[in-house]
């Protein structure tokens, strides 16, 4: 059958595998990915079904398998690294910043840079700190890398082989709270290019625009919100770097406002770059300022405080209540 219902992860685990069966340069690489199948299970038996050299077990050494990624891919494979948890990247981040992100560029385009970074990101577990980090803005600043992130099992699917074909260095941010919710994937049917906004549910008096794991988040806010008349468009930009301002033009200026969400804190977030440009375009729209709603200005907290940390249904209806107060 070409439509299945699977989880997120089980949506990735397919997708990494028809990846490795298409194509013999696409190379899976990671702590624990091989034998164990990785923390999540997202590689749960591809090396067992594709060998030792196609997935490979690396050292804890996360500077090293990114590095060694970037060989690879000068070498002409497509390297697909897995982080085991958001906050285990830093130890890359020069190796992502000053080499993987310049290298296109450095040789005026001649070299390619086919590298896929996937990081489980966010909160919403119960998990300590380095284990639920949404550093998402730190990526999608800098120059050379593209940003996305799925928000169901069908764009997992689908986007993960974008990614993986993209002669580009992709950084893959997987919302982990969200890996067991279940989703139809249509295997044969493309849902749309990689960087290309959704709107996942229609409205007409204002627009919720979220990613990853606030999608849905944001759809059941809508859901609320049309209890009490309020008809709210939820559009889900899929990409952050770069991101599809043309259709979140379209959707503000019918609705004439925004609410941004999204789990990292809001000081220096991607909601404040979607603010200003949205504000840019649609200045004589807007019938109320944007507002943002994220996760604090503090480090992450212990796990019996996340739910006060994390943006939920209630910091969401209550933008919504204050931009239509306007």
């Amino acid at each position: 059958m070409a439509v299945q219902k699977l989880p997120l992860a089980k949506a990735l685990n397919e997708s990494l595998r028809k990846a490795l069966e298409t194509d013999p340069k696409v190379v899976v690489m990671g702590l624990d990915v091989g034998k164990l199948g990785g923390v999540f299970r997202i590689t749960d038996g591809l090396q067992k079904d594709f060998g030792e050299d196609r997935v490979v077990d690396t050292p804890l050494a996360e500077s090293g398998i990114v590095g060694t990624a970037i060989g690879l891919a000068l070498r002409g494979y497509r390297p697909v690294v897995e982080i085991q948890f958001d906050g285990f990247v830093f130890p890359a981040y020069d190796q992502i910043v000053t080499q993987l992100a310049k290298m296109r560029a450095r040789s005026l385009g001649t070299v390619k840079m086919p590298v896929v970074i996937r990081i489980p990101y966010g909160g919403g577990i119960g998990a300590v700190e380095h284990h639920s980090e949404s550093p998402e803005s730190l990526f999608a600043h800098v120059a050379g890398l593209k940003v996305v992130t799925p928000a169901n099992s069908s764009d997992a699917y689908w986007m993960l082989q974008q990614a993986i074909q993209s002669d580009d260095p992709v950084i893959f941010f997987e919302p982990k709270r969200r890996y067991w919710d279940k989703g139809e994937v249509d295997v044969d049917a493309i849902p749309g290019e990689l960087h290309k906004a959704r709107v996942a549910r229609e409205g007409t008096d204002l627009t919720l625009a979220a990613y990853g794991p606030m999608v849905k988040t944001c759809l059941e806010a809508a859901a609320a919100a049309a209890e009490e008349g309020k008809s709210v468009e939820v559009v889900d930009l899929r990409s952050i770097s770069p991101i599809d301002f043309d259709t979140l033009q379209a959707s503000v200026e019918k609705t004439r406002r925004l609410v941004v969400v999204h789990e990292a804190p809001v000081f220096f977030g991607s909601g404040a770059e979607i603010a200003a440009r949205i504000t840019e375009r649609c200045f004589y729209h807007l019938e109320a300022p944007v507002l943002r709603v994220g996760g604090y200005h503090a480090p992450y907290p212990p796990a019996r405080l996340e739910e006060e940390y994390l943006p939920g249904l209630d910091r969401v209806l209550d933008a919504v209540d204050r931009s239509l107060a306007y």
